[in-house]
């Protein structure tokens, strides 16, 4: 999983299939950008994504901002980076008198907090904007920490200041170049011939990092993400082998290369918490496996932490089969992680769009290696996320239970399942928000909404919003479906269907329905008019209108209201 270097970046900028999802972006800065431009384009064809780039002109970001006939609003792109670069501030900062230096960090995010609300008011991009990587021109030495007067002291305001503001304003994101140079180191990152030449403020070396982490934020924000990582056990969990050293035989804690084993656990259920999904899948005796999670002291991880846990002797591309199937989630959703080649290499070669990280061979490496791979970026997070691990140990619960009944009806019906519907508020806006930038399998129109975008419908006329739970005899799914329906002249449009892959084929698609010609009958339209936009995910709804009863016309499909009667579904109306 190694990155390109730049020059093979440069080669795979001029590179180009029609055949690749395009995004449109707009790169504004105080310093020449044209290094990062073609990284940026050269990683997005490595990765199947073709970028098409507006650069602004140099040092050119408030002109662009401030005039609503500049060549930025007729682009309109889907993404825009601001890039205020410390090289560049700091020679501002300088030039300042006592008092303003004092003030320098609160001027720059009062502008900042403008050219948000600027272009939030006339486009609906979303907004990318850098951090500074913090740089002390040692004037004080360490007392800059100390200092308002110091830049490192505005800088560091600065950077909390701006992560404010993103915590404010859901349409806003932050590349974090602070923690790249960081990591990496300040040479690294910095070039001084490059930057007195080219006016570039970062290395050539740097930039393929830079490149990767924009792609990552930009992904996260369309829906495409890692949701689980599945554990091998032994010399990746605990050291040592559980069959043959026995529980108290293996190594876990804090003395020797236990504590190797023990931070990466604790590094693993950081991720449980936040709402990654965790799997195990080993060659193992369950029983015996599972006996650490368990009964062990110093075991972080516990069994309540694992959604699906898979440990038998058969083949580990058999058992993550299943485990997709439990989860009911996308292969390039998942990262597998085990210690032995031969099994990452069969994976690898069996399991399309899995991703399997060669692990380094050193135990006391794993957490600082896959820290660098920045696998699991996030666009957003809420309470529900916290509920993940429950609601799939559940649904593994589901599968077992289903392999009693003989016919999908009366498993269904047995399930006993419930719906609460009703329109969007401020307490299901977030997770609705999160359901339209993650759902891809049941996304008629893949449209990404962000908080605001749902508030500002919600409290529209011009929509009609319905929201839709579930739960049954194992427990509560939460929030699973959301649909909206742009008012027309006579016709409903359903502007989005999105449902989690979770509850797919247990008739929350016909009851969801039903609740549409509900809305439609009692407002008095006539028609619900549909759209299907396919996308590389989601070919599993390219039936759903049909399905339904739905009449195609072009790219478009017709249900007539007035006649329409309810759909059987085995889901009851909660009260």
């Amino acid at each position: 999983m190694a990155l390109s270097s730049y020059s093979e970046l440069v080669k795979s900028s001029k590179k180009n299939d029609p055949a690749y999802k395009t995004i449109k972006l707009a790169i504004l800065a105080d310093s020449s950008t044209q290094f990062l431009v073609k990284a940026i384009k050269g990683y997005g064809f490595e990765n199947q994504i073709s970028f098409e780039i507006y650069e602004a002109d140099y040092d050119q970001v408030e002109m662009q901002v401030f005039d609503d006939l500049s060549a930025l609003y007729k682009y309109n792109p889907d993404f825009i980076i601001i890039f205020y670069s410390s090289r560049k501030l700091i020679k501002t900062f300088y030039t300042q008198d006592k008092t303003g230096k004092i003030n320098f960090a609160h001027e720059f995010i009062v502008k900042c907090a403008t050219i948000i609300s600027t272009l939030n008011s006339s486009l609906r991009s979303k907004l990318i904007f850098f951090n500074l990587p913090e740089l002390n021109d040692n004037v004080f030495g360490n007392f800059a920490n100390k200092t308002e007067l110091s830049f490192l002291y505005q800088a560091r305001r600065i950077n909390l200041e701006l992560m404010k503001l993103a915590h404010n304003n859901s349409n806003l994101f932050i590349l974090d170049l602070n923690s790249l140079q960081s990591f990496y180191g300040q040479k690294f990152a910095f070039d001084a011939k490059t930057y007195i030449t080219t006016d570039s403020v970062l290395s050539l070396d740097i930039l393929p990092f830079v490149a990767k982490n924009i792609t990552d934020v930009i992904e996260a924000i369309n829906g495409s993400f890692k949701k689980c990582v599945i554990l091998d056990l032994d010399n990746i969990t605990w050291g040592g082998i559980i069959g043959d050293d026995g529980i108290e035989g293996i190594q876990i804690g804090e003395l020797g290369i236990g504590k190797a084993f023990s931070e990466f656990q604790l590094w693993i259920r950081e991720l449980v918490k936040r709402g990654i999904i965790l799997a195990v899948c080993s060659k193992n005796d369950e029983a015996i496996a599972k006996e650490p999670f368990l009964n062990h002291p110093e075991m972080i991880l516990r069994i309540e932490d694992v959604s699906v846990f898979v440990a038998n002797w058969e083949n580990k591309v058999d058992n993550i089969f299943y485990i997709q199937q439990v989860l009911k989630i996308d292969f390039d959703s998942m990262v597998f992680l085990d210690d032995t080649p031969f099994e990452r290499n069969q994976v690898k070669k069996a399991i399309a769009g899995i991703t399997v990280p060669d692990l380094p061979e050193d135990p006391a490496d794993y957490v600082q290696f896959l820290s660098e791979l920045n696998l699991f970026e996030t666009a957003s997070i809420n309470e529900d996320d916290e509920k993940r691990t429950r609601q799939y140990q559940e649904e593994s619960q589901r599968v077992e239970f289903k392999k009693t009944f003989e016919s999908e009806d009366s498993y269904l019906r047995t399930l006993d399942m419930s719906s609460e519907v009703k329109p969007f508020d401020k307490f299901t806006i977030p997770r609705i928000a999160q359901l339209t930038q993650r759902s891809n399998q049941f996304n008629l129109r893949t449209i990404r909404y962000a908080e605001d975008d749902i508030s500002r419908i919600s409290g529209s006329d011009k929509y009609l919003t319905i929201s839709f739970t579930l739960k049954d005899i194992f427990g509560d799914h939460g929030l699973v479906s959301a649909i909206i329906l742009k008012k027309e002249k006579e016709n409903l449009f359903i502007d989005t269907w999105i449902m989690s892959c979770r509850v797919l084929k247990r008739g929350l698609e016909q009851f969801a329905m039903n609740a549409i010609i509900d809305y439609a009958k009692t407002a008095g339209y006539s028609t619900v008019v549909g759209e299907y936009i396919p996308t590389r995910k989601n070919m599993l709804a390219k039936d759903h209108y049909q399905k339904l009863g739905f009449i195609p016309n072009g790219n478009f499909w017709y249900f007539a209201i007035q006649a329409a009667s309810h759909f059987e579904t085995p889901i009851k109306k909660s009260t």
